[in-house]
């Protein structure tokens, strides 16, 4: 867990400073989501192919906005590999999280560009909201010692 989120975290600084992530990090947290879910007890059948095939269609999902040009290849490949790691009861708040925190990324951009007029393209850094919500539920499912409160 603690490898994934150093991933993410270098991923995020990665978007920040140059827009880009690298498919060497995006590689690196998908193969290791398999070890991961060997050390985790991931039954083969039926929870691998689920977990996969969960995964995968969320990246066909990002992969569609990255076809009409609203996101970045990077950024999609990177939430298809976090997803991965992430147990099915995560998948839809963590997508949640990671829609207000590229909203609120996307804003901060807006007031950036409004006070430093620029001829470039706005790019928001996506990789900053992923990997914000991806930390978010790795807290969640992994050190969120109150978790069973407001559940019954």
């Amino acid at each position: 867990m603690a490898l994934l989120a150093v991933l993410m975290i270098a991923a995020a600084v990665s978007d920040l400073r140059s827009r880009m992530i690298s498919n060497n990090l995006n590689a690196a947290m998908a193969l290791l989501a398999i070890p991961f879910w060997i050390a985790i007890g991931l039954p083969v059948w039926p929870d691998v192919p689920i977990q996969f095939g969960a995964a995968f269609a969320v990246f066909l999902l990002f992969a569609g906005l990255f076809a009409i040009g609203a996101m970045g290849g990077g950024d999609v490949k990177m939430i298809g590999a976090v997803m991965l790691w992430m147990p099915l009861p995560l998948f839809l708040p963590m997508l949640t999280i990671m829609a207000v925190g590229g909203g609120i990324l996307s804003a901060m951009m807006l007031v950036h560009i409004k006070l430093r007029p620029s001829d470039k393209p706005v790019e928001v850094p996506y990789g900053v909201a992923i990997a914000a919500a991806g930390l978010w539920a790795l807290h969640q499912q992994y050190f969120n010692q109150f978790q069973a409160i407001g559940s019954t």
